[in-house]
């Protein structure tokens, strides 16, 4: 059995982890509030950007653009979305063993694909087996700005335009609770999931079609980039916000095993105190 000082040591030592762990729970809720705030916010933007694009999209005759057009696939392009840090339960995990087995199944060789990387946890991962990393970008704060990833978006979305690609998903952890994220990958080019609608809006063009579809199809694709690393940044602090709090929960049973033992273990040196004592007197007499 522990000796006394050990366990006490032990008690303590748990203590301040639980106090660590209940700290970052409660920074991750506020972090939490705003990124949902965030992420809430540029739901009308993408919903509109994607209602003009389908009504351009559709509304122009004999006029295409690249990134509308499916071709034969010999290279993918993945990019992957994780966080910079861990202790955020199986946030980055889950998302980067749904990647690994896709490429799994649809890739015999590494030549194949190329991953596009935003967060330092997919990055090593990638890295560690060999995965040909072709962009990164590390160290994206809590308070995303387009700004931050628009130089990575516009690589990846030039590496289709420059067909190195032919193909090229977006894979993230959708939010939809507090207590609930949902690893989801979105086919980003060619752009294929544009919403039919019986009511085309007619446009005029100035300069003309094919200029505005240049602009307005790669803003499109690096909008839901950044759409998706907002939604990913308040599915980050939630699961870093439950796993904090279960760290914290498991700390204080710990803590009260850990207590009961120090109580049994004191009571029986007590008691093994008390027995010398009288043994002790006995022999006296």
């Amino acid at each position: 059995m522990a000796s006394l000082r050990d366990i006490k040591s032990r008690i303590t030592s748990t203590k301040k982890t639980s106090q660590i762990t209940k700290a970052m729970q409660m920074v991750s809720a506020a972090k939490l509030n705003r990124a949902e705030n965030n992420a809430k916010a540029f739901v009308p933007y993408m919903e509109k950007m994607q209602e003009v694009v389908s009504n351009v999209a559709q509304g122009i005759s004999g006029v295409s653009h690249p990134m509308l057009e499916t071709r034969p696939v010999k290279k993918t392009g993945y990019i992957v979305i994780t966080s910079d840090r861990g202790l955020a339960g199986g946030f980055n995990s889950n998302v980067l063993r749904s990647v690994f087995q896709a490429i799994q199944k649809r890739h015999s060789s590494k030549d194949d694909y190329a991953i596009v990387a935003i967060g330092r946890m997919g990055r090593d991962f990638f890295m560690k087996r060999g995965s040909h990393v072709i962009s990164e970008v590390t160290q994206v704060g809590d308070d995303v700005t387009f700004a931050d990833i628009k130089a990575i978006a516009s690589e990846a979305v030039n590496l289709f335009a420059d067909e190195k690609i032919d193909e090229l998903y977006l894979c993230y952890n959708h939010y939809v609770s507090a207590i609930e994220q949902v690893v989801t990958e979105k086919k980003l080019l060619p752009v294929t999931d544009l919403s039919h609608s019986s009511k085309i809006v007619s446009y005029e063009f100035e300069p003309d079609e094919d200029e505005i579809l240049k602009v307005l199809l790669p803003q499109y694709a690096e909008s839901l980039i950044y759409g998706a690393l907002l939604d990913s940044k308040a599915s980050e602090h939630a699961a870093r916000m439950t796993a904090m709090k279960s760290a914290t929960d498991n700390a204080k049973e710990l803590i009260d095993s850990l207590t009961l033992s120090y109580n049994r273990a004191r009571q029986a040196a007590i008691t093994q105190e008390i027995t010398e004592i009288v043994g002790g007197a006995a022999a006296l007499e």
